[in-house]
């Protein structure tokens, strides 16, 4: 197996890095997973590369990214050392960047043995929602799978004080993990407010003609297991799966130091392949 670093342009001169896991002994061209992380998140967090791992030893190839703007750098890829970077993220730049990796992906994969049209596309927590709006819009990719999803992109604002968010102009959310407490510009309320249509995550699941699979654990207190029922309901041609007890990562964290993926977790794959090979 083979994992390749790879940089690219993102939005406003920031890079977006990815890397491509692959197995090129056999010389066939195999079906293509893009994977979106969630909020506070990262390409190479907890057990990400050991779920990509599997995925490539089961005859796919695997594709992560972090976005342009998520505070990690080319040179620091497990460190929120951008913040500023993180400060001016919004959900249209997330957006933006899903869709330049799409167009990388269509263009370079086949270096790497992947079918450009059998693509894929995972998201989780946040990420979720993304790729939601991004399988609904991007006519190459195949089927979505969501792990833990979010309702809808609104969520995030339910939490913050919106009028203090505008007259200071930043706010700021703990990191539990990095003890760093993480700055929003108000900026990120506004382009939300002026692209709500085109980030309408209820509206893209009730229109798209693609197959979803929803997977959620019982056991998510972050993120609860009602908020895919909804979103499945919204879509009778979709699909949901609850993992019992499974909590908000599948028993993930970081660092993930073992040699094999927690219980939950490979349900979790198990179930993301059976669907994405049917």
């Amino acid at each position: 197996m083979k994992k390749i670093d790879l940089i690219i342009p993102g939005s406003k001169d920031k890079p977006i890095t990815l890397d491509i896991q692959y197995q090129e002994s056999d010389n066939n061209i195999k079906p293509i997973v893009l994977f979106m992380h969630g909020f506070k998140g990262f390409k190479d967090w907890g057990h990400f590369n050991l779920i990509a791992k599997t995925f490539v030893e089961n005859g796919f190839v695997f594709v992560k990214l972090n976005t342009s703007h998520n505070g990690t750098t080319p040179e620091h890829l497990e460190d929120f050392i951008d913040l500023e970077a993180f400060a001016n993220n919004n959900f249209s730049i997330e957006s933006d960047d899903i869709d330049m990796v799409i167009q990388f992906i269509e263009t370079n994969i086949h270096h790497y043995f992947g079918d450009k049209n059998q693509l894929h596309i995972i998201g989780h927590s946040r990420g979720g929602g993304l790729v939601l709006l991004a399988g609904h819009r991007n006519p190459s990719i195949k089927k979505i799978v969501t792990w833990a999803t979010v309702q809808n992109l609104k969520y995030f604002f339910d939490y913050m004080d919106i009028k203090k968010w505008a007259a200071d102009g930043v706010a700021y959310i703990p990191n539990s993990r990095t003890k760093q407490d993480m700055p929003f510009y108000y900026q990120m309320y506004e382009n939300y407010l002026f692209n709500q249509e085109k980030l309408d995550v209820e509206k893209a699941v009730s229109e798209t003609e693609k197959p979803i699979l929803f997977i959620h654990g019982s056991g998510d207190i972050g993120v609860p297991q009602k908020y895919s029922e909804y979103l499945h309901h919204q879509n009778p041609n979709s699909s949901l799966e609850i993992i019992e007890h499974a909590d908000h990562t599948f028993g993930g964290k970081h660092p993930w130091i073992a040699d094999e993926l927690p219980g939950h977790s490979k349900i979790l794959v198990q179930k993301t392949i059976d669907f994405l090979r049917k």
